[in-house]
């Protein structure tokens, strides 16, 4: 997409900022104080920051509808072979998880725009929104094969700050490829190239993040089918009467009695 539709992108996106009045007034003034040079690299710019949520994001449900369950199957059948699988999430119903989550990152990327300009946020809030992103996404694939609606539920609650904290994590991990556009207006020379390394990297860091998800949320159901296992076990009561008459008796006899035969 990038090698058939870059330059038309970047020629429709410029002319659409020099047709805004306020916009071109803008250039105008800056090609002034620092030369055109701006105006070259504003166009670009801006195709590119458009363009990483959405490769981000596509990264990030790939990997989860055609990765995530090849993993999960993996990490199951080397790890929790005896896990049974209960099946309590059809895939529409991940689908739809995946979707519902996706638009409100989005929406949420979308209100804290104007933060950004805030220096140091941009590399902090975004980080933050991939990461809850990945945290819902991976921890209900991860859980849809194997535990059922209601143990879903109940590991997803017990842990939802460990899971969080795995999720922002990889969110700064996923925010590492973007600083490949740091290095000045000659990665926007390659732009579309740079765009598929950055699918390569956020599709390894995703898929690392699928396996930590699925090794942590596959031991936190094992471990909860282990207490609910114990917890439903009745423990055997002994009758009083029987415990009086098997207790021994703590009394010497005494050697001056007689024993009589048959008493």
């Amino acid at each position: 997409m990038g090698y058939f539709f870059w330059t038309d992108a970047v020629t429709v996106v410029r002319a659409t900022l020099e047709s805004w009045a306020l916009v071109d007034a803008m250039l105008q003034w800056i090609d002034g104080a620092i030369g055109a040079s701006f105006r070259t690299v504003l166009a670009p710019l801006v195709v590119v920051a458009f363009a990483v949520p959405v490769v981000i994001v596509l990264s990030l449900l790939l990997v989860a509808l055609l990765a995530t369950p090849s993993i999960v199957s993996l990490v199951a059948q080397r790890r929790f072979a005896e896990l049974e699988r209960r099946h309590g999430a059809a895939p529409w119903r991940s689908l739809a998880w995946s979707l519902a989550y996706t638009l409100a990152a989005c929406l949420a990327l979308l209100l804290t725009m104007p933060l950004w300009l805030i220096p140091g946020v941009v590399f902090v809030l975004p980080p933050l929104i991939w990461g809850w992103l990945t945290a819902k996404v991976m921890s209900f694939d991860v859980l849809a094969d194997h535990a059922s609606q209601e143990e879903r539920r109940a590991v997803l609650k017990a842990h939802a700050w460990p899971l969080m904290v795995i999720g922002v994590t990889t969110g700064f991990l996923g925010a590492a490829p973007s600083v490949i556009w740091a290095f000045g207006a000659m990665t926007l020379v390659i732009a579309p190239l740079l765009l598929a390394v950055s699918v390569w990297l956020y599709t390894v860091v995703f898929m690392f993040s699928a396996l930590w998800f699925a090794h942590y949320a596959l031991a936190a159901l094992a471990q909860f089918r282990q207490t609910a296992a114990l917890a439903l076990v009745p423990v055997p009561s002994v009758p009083a009467a029987t415990t009086h008459a098997a207790a021994p008796s703590l009394t010497p006899p005494d050697p001056a009695t007689p024993t009589l035969p048959g008493v």
